[in-house]
């Protein structure tokens, strides 16, 4: 079970931490739900994309900590606030030593945006290790899930059993994510 530490936006409040992953993806990919269904109900979900503001940190049983932040790509934000997000961003990936894996949670029924891709290039370019989850699998039928899978791995250039589909609603491979996250901490 994982538990609430603190809400931060600057590098000088982050929590003393051993090891960490950060859930990363499009403001209304569903970040927060997979995080509860992962560790249990500690994520805000909000009913419109865009509600994280703030690095948020959750303990998990002692072993590692969860960092949920900000949905990118969301455009009602003021340029102010893409630019804040953006430095708060830059700041965490620049400075946190204690961050171990990313979870790149990108939406099953589309292509990746120029955002994802970014994000992904990023990542890859700074040696962040990274899993990429296909969330809302249960959205879409078996074989629409299976052409999807295809199409991600050949954009992305990844072997296709290296992505993790899931669905929150129906809790579809979320042991399967657990197990590959933790072992990342073991």
């Amino acid at each position: 079970m994982a538990k609430f530490i603190k809400s931060v936006n600057l590098k000088k409040d982050y929590p003393q931490t051993s090891g960490e992953v950060v859930f990363i993806g499009r403001s209304n990919v569903g970040k927060s739900s997979l995080i509860n269904s992962l560790y249990g109900k500690i994520a805000y979900v909000g009913k419109t994309p865009g509600k994280t503001k703030l690095l948020n940190f959750f303990d998990v049983d002692g072993k590692y900590t969860v960092c949920d932040v900000p949905g990118y790509g969301f455009a009602n934000r003021s340029y102010d606030e893409l630019i804040a997000f953006g430095q708060m961003m830059e700041d965490y990936f620049a400075n946190r030593e204690a961050l171990k894996l990313c979870v790149s949670i990108l939406d099953i029924r589309h292509k990746p945006t120029k955002d994802d891709m970014e994000m992904l290039s990023f990542l890859k370019e700074s040696q962040i290790p990274y899993l990429i989850v296909l969330n809302k699998a249960d959205k879409i039928s078996g074989n629409e899930r299976v052409k999807n899978i295809k199409m991600f791995s050949e954009l992305l250039g990844i072997e296709a059993q290296k992505l993790v589909y899931v669905s929150t609603l129906k809790k579809t491979n979320i042991d399967l994510l657990k197990e590959r996250i933790e072992n990342y901490f073991i």
